[in-house]
C-alpha cells in the first residue's frame, strides 16, 4: 500500500468541504487507519475542520461492510439523540459522504477514504488519571448502549470475525501449543496450564447466549478511554468514536474490556507483577457509572454476568498474547524478546486477582445494579 500522502490531494479534491482547504496534516495516537485533520477557511469565520481517514486494508477487508456498519449505527444514534433533546452533531459521529454519492472515496490505488465532521469542545485522553475521568467513560459507554437497544444487531457484519470467540481463541491457542512450532511452549509450561485449568470459563457467556439468557447487541469492542471524546469543559463523555469494530455482541464485552484496561495501574507489559492487582474501587467506580449510563436498559441476567466480562475479556487478550509468542509474535508488535510472554503473563495476574476477589466483584455489582 502507498503511502497516504501520495493519494492525499486526489482525496480531497473528492469530497466537498464546503470552503477552501487551507491545510491536512497527520493527527492523533492511532495505529490502524491513516488518520488527517482538515482544516477549511469559509470566508470570514472561523476555520471548520474534519477528521479525514484512510481505512487499514490489513485490519479491514471489507470497507463496504464496515462503512454499512457505520452509517447505520451513527444515523440511528443522531436520531435517538435528537429525541432525547441532545446534539446529535455533538454527541454523535457523522460520516460526510462524497461527491459521488457513495459510503467512502476508492483512490486510484485502491484506497478506501472516509471522512468525519471535528467535534470541537471535545478533548481525547490516553489514559484514566482520575476516578472521575474513569467514570464518565463509563457513563458514555453505558449510554451508547442505552440509545442503541433497539438497533437490530443481527443485521451488523462481523468487521472482524469471531473477534471475541472466547472458544475460538482458545482452538487457536492449543493448536499452537500443540505445533510449538518454535519451541517456546517449553519458556511457558506455568502459562499454559493456566490457560487449560480454565479451558471451561471459555464457553460461560457463549453458553449463555446459546441458552438464550443474554440477548445479543450491538457492541463497541474497543472500549478504551481514548475513544470517547470529553467535553472540555464538563469533563463528561461527549461523543463515542473510532466504531470500526461495532459488531454484533454481548454487552459484557464492552464492559470487560474497559475494566481490563483501565481498573488496574499497571502498564499492560509489566515484568514485577507484585504491581499487577485489580483496583476493586475503580471496578466499583466504573459500574456504578456505566450502569448508570444505561439507563435501565440491561437485563438481570446481563447485569449479574458483568464481573465474567472483565474475567473473560481479561483471559482473552492473555490467550492472544500467548498465542502470538507460541506462532513467533506474527500478530502484536514486540520491543524485546519474550514480550508477549510478559504480556500474557499481567493478564492472567490480573484474571487470578479477579478470581480471588469474585465475591467481592459481585457484591459490587449487585450494590450498584438497583
Amino acid at each position: 500500500m502507498v503511502q497516504a500522502e501520495q493519494t492525499l490531494q486526489e482525496v480531497l479534491e473528492a469530497f466537498d468541504f464546503g470552503a477552501p482547504v487551507v491545510g491536512a496534516i497527520r493527527y492523533g495516537c492511532g495505529h490502524i487507519n491513516d488518520t488527517f485533520v482538515v482544516h477549511t477557511q469559509p470566508g470570514d469565520r472561523c476555520c471548520r475542520r474534519f477528521i479525514l481517514q484512510r481505512m487499514s486494508s490489513a485490519a479491514f477487508k471489507h470497507p463496504d461492510q464496515l462503512m454499512e456498519n457505520i452509517i447505520g449505527v451513527t444515523e440511528f444514534l443522531g436520531r435517538e439523540i435528537e429525541k432525547h433533546g441532545g446534539d446529535r452533531f455533538r454527541e454523535a459521529m457523522e460520516v460526510i459522504r462524497p461527491k459521488n454519492g457513495q459510503a467512502y472515496y476508492t483512490d486510484s490505488q485502491g484506497g478506501a477514504w472516509r471522512l468525519y465532521p471535528f467535534v470541537e469542545g471535545t478533548v481525547c485522553h490516553q489514559a484514566a488519571d482520575t476516578p472521575e475521568l474513569f467514570a464518565a467513560s463509563g457513563r458514555a459507554f453505558g449510554r451508547f448502549q442505552q440509545l442503541l437497544k433497539d438497533y437490530p444487531a443481527d443485521t451488523l457484519y462481523e468487521t472482524i470475525p469471531r473477534f471475541h470467540d472466547t472458544e475460538d481463541r482458545l482452538a487457536r491457542f492449543k493448536a499452537a501449543v500443540a505445533a510449538d512450532k518454535l519451541g517456546r511452549a517449553r519458556d511457558c509450561q506455568p502459562e499454559i496450564d493456566f490457560v487449560l485449568s480454565r479451558e471451561k470459563d471459555c464457553s460461560v457467556a457463549l453458553d449463555a447466549m446459546r441458552a438464550g439468557r443474554l440477548p445479543l447487541r450491538v457492541t463497541h469492542n474497543d472500549t478504551k478511554l481514548n475513544n470517547v471524546l470529553m467535553d472540555e469543559q464538563t469533563g463528561e463523555g461527549m461523543c463515542i468514536i473510532d466504531l470500526d469494530t461495532v459488531m454484533p455482541g454481548l454487552v459484557l464485552y464492552d464492559f470487560g474490556d474497559s475494566i481490563r484496561f483501565g481498573a488496574n495501574h499497571c502498564a499492560e507489559d509489566e515484568t514485577d507483577l507484585s504491581k499487577v492487582n485489580l483496583d476493586t474501587d475503580l471496578f466499583a467506580v466504573y459500574t456504578k457509572a456505566f450502569l448508570e449510563g444505561t439507563g435501565g436498559s440491561l437485563t438481570d441476567e446481563e447485569i449479574a454476568y458483568l464481573p465474567w466480562g472483565a474475567k473473560l475479556m481479561t483471559l482473552e487478550c492473555g490467550i492472544r498474547f500467548l498465542t502470538d509468542y507460541l506462532v513467533g509474535d506474527e500478530y502484536f508488535h514486540i520491543a524485546r524478546e519474550k514480550h508477549n510472554l510478559d504480556r500474557c503473563r499481567t493478564q492472567f495476574k490480573l484474571v487470578a486477582d479477579m478470581e480471588e476477589r469474585w465475591a467481592e466483584l459481585e457484591a459490587i455489582v449487585n450494590q450498584y445494579r438497583q
